[in-house]
Formats: structure tokens, C-alpha cells, sequence
């Protein structure tokens, strides 16, 4: 299968989530975060918190800050209880999804509870906001599973669509600085499946159940290679699996081919800001200057705007 150069995304990198301690000592994966925000701008930081040892999870996330970004929480299984500074307290349970938007302040916890075997499994994903929105006052968009269209194709792939548009359908949260998409794909064995991203978009898929393989638009004649997998012979240029990071070069699609047991990952693209990028912890602003405020904010007790 030969696909044209010029539409098709090169594969800029592969990797494996690393092992973390985050919070209270919550053990989880990191894809990328913390390193060089350019790479995957607007996007800053991708975690994959999944456990079925809820000594590894329940201490949670305790109170802590955030300014300047945005959080995007998608639970696929057990529940994430929530509160905050603005007194909003609630539940994520399994398919809801939990979009804050940080803005000029806000402290909040995050506490996981697993389901009735123990498990616990979800993602978070930070959105940085644009100099002009940093100090926009905070929100939150709660997205009950119920509310988020799925499509299933005549293949069989199936998709949630969380935000953005997609095969005609429109997710649930709107308003995001970085207008992003971001799609929950499963794809059956052996099915291989184009899907179209704007060009304009840096975007990364997250591997997360089964293994398929990409098409890599810098490889010879962007084709894939003949590989054997459990006995089967399908077309393959690099089967990746769970807890891969997939980061795009600049393109209108991609292509991917599922392997001997499908594939489920998530598409996520969004428009770069391009600004410049001031991180500590969990606030992100765009001087040091405002970093150091942020941190005289907490200090003063003045981090917290009054309602209006």
C-alpha cells in the first residue's frame, strides 16, 4: 500500500510511558511531560494513570495549584472523586470526562477510587492556555459518558469523540484555547484505517490496548513492510503496543493498521500556540517574571481571584 508523501504524516518518534510517582504517591505512566514544551505544543504533559493495586492509587492527589493551563481528565475505568477551591465537588466514573480550564487560579484534589475489582483506570492530559487567556477565571466542563458521541464504521472501528469534530459528529466540550481534537479509537484485527487530521495541528497517538502499526510517511516510498505476527503475515512497518507514544510529523492523515488483536489508542491534535513557555510544577506561564508572581500569589493568599 503506497500512500503519497505529501498528505501522509511522518513518525517524528515512538516511545514508551515511563514509570512515575505522582501526588501522594500515585503510581502511573508518563508519556511526556516536563521535558520541552515545544515538541507536542499546545499539549504539555500526558499521563496514563492505570493500577489494580489500590495501595498504589488511593492516596491520590491531594490539594495543590494550578494557573495558566488547562486539564483534561477521561476516566475509562473506577471513579475520580474532585473538589476545589471554588467549592465545585463531584465524581468522574467510568467514560466521563473532566475538562478545567485553570485559568487565573485554582486549587483543587483529585482522589482515584477504583471499581468493584480493585482497578483503576484513566488519563490526564494538560493543555496550556495562550498569554491572553492565562488569567481567564476558571471553569469546568463535566461530560457525563452518556453525552459523548461514538460512530462505528462498516469496518468496525469505533470512535468516541470527545472534542472536535469528526465523521460528522461534534464532542461534547467546547471552548478550549487550543481547539483540539481528540478521538478514543478502537480498531478491529487486521483492519487498516486512514483518518484525517488538519494540517495545521502537531498532533500524537497513545497506544493503550492491543498493537498496530503506523505508517511512517519518511520511510521508503512511505509503504509498509511485510512482517509475520503470531503466524499471521500482515503489513507492518513497526508494531507498537501498550503505553506507546506515537508524535506525528506535519501531514493531512494518518494510517494505521491493527494487529492479530486490534488496536485501541487515542488521536489527540490541537492548533500550537508558539509563545513562550515559563514551567514550574503545575503552574505554566509565559515569563519568569509571572512564574514568580504565581508563587507570591500562594505565598500571600492571594492566589484565589474573589468571585465576581
Amino acid at each position: 500500500m503506497s500512500l503519497s508523501p505529501s498528505s501522509a504524516r511522518s513518525i517524528l518518534e515512538t516511545r514508551q510511558a515511563r514509570p512515575t510517582l505522582e501526588g501522594a504517591g500515585v503510581k502511573l505512566h508518563r508519556a511526556f511531560g516536563f521535558q520541552d514544551p515545544s515538541e507536542l505544543d499546545p499539549f504539555l504533559l500526558f499521563d496514563d494513570f492505570r493500577n489494580e493495586i489500590p495501595a498504589d492509587y488511593l492516596q491520590g492527589f491531594p490539594w495543590h495549584p494550578h494557573r495558566g493551563i488547562e486539564t483534561i481528565t477521561y476516566v475509562l475505568s473506577g471513579e475520580v472523586e474532585h473538589s476545589d477551591s471554588l467549592g465545585n465537588t463531584g465524581s468522574l466514573g467510568a467514560g466521563d470526562v473532566q475538562w478545567m480550564t485553570a485559568g487565573s487560579g485554582i486549587l483543587h484534589q483529585e482522589m482515584p477510587r477504583g471499581n468493584a475489582s480493585g482497578q483503576m483506570h484513566g488519563f490526564q492530559l494538560w493543555g496550556n492556555l495562550p498569554a491572553d487567556q492565562k488569567m481567564c477565571a476558571p471553569r469546568y466542563q463535566d461530560v457525563a459518558a452518556r453525552e459523548i458521541p461514538e460512530i462505528t464504521d462498516d469496518d468496525g472501528t469505533h470512535v468516541r469523540v470527545i472534542t472536535g469534530e469528526f465523521w460528522g459528529k461534534r464532542g461534547p466540550v467546547d471552548g478550549i484555547a487550543a481547539d483540539p481534537q481528540y478521538l478514543d479509537i478502537s480498531i478491529p484485527a487486521g483492519v487498516t484505517k486512514r483518518i484525517k487530521i488538519d494540517t495545521y495541528r502537531r498532533a500524537f497517538a497513545y497506544i493503550f490496548e492491543g498493537a498496530g502499526a503506523f505508517v511512517d510517511a519518511s520511510a521508503p516510498q512511505g509503504v509498509l513492510l511485510e512482517k509475520e505476527v503470531a503466524g499471521q503475515e500482515v503489513n507492518i512497518r513497526d508494531l507498537s503496543g501498550n503505553r506507546t507514544l506515537v508524535r506525528f510529523g506535519t501531514g493531512d492523515e494518518i494510517t494505521v493498521q491493527a494487529g492479530p488483536e486490534g488496536l485501541r489508542f487515542l488521536l489527540i491534535s490541537g492548533a500550537p500556540i508558539q509563545e513562550p513557555v515559563a514551567w514550574h510544577g503545575p503552574i505554566v506561564m509565559n515569563t519568569k517574571a509571572e512564574l514568580q508572581q504565581a508563587f507570591k500569589d500562594l505565598r500571600n493568599g492571594t492566589f484565589i481571584a474573589p468571585a465576581h
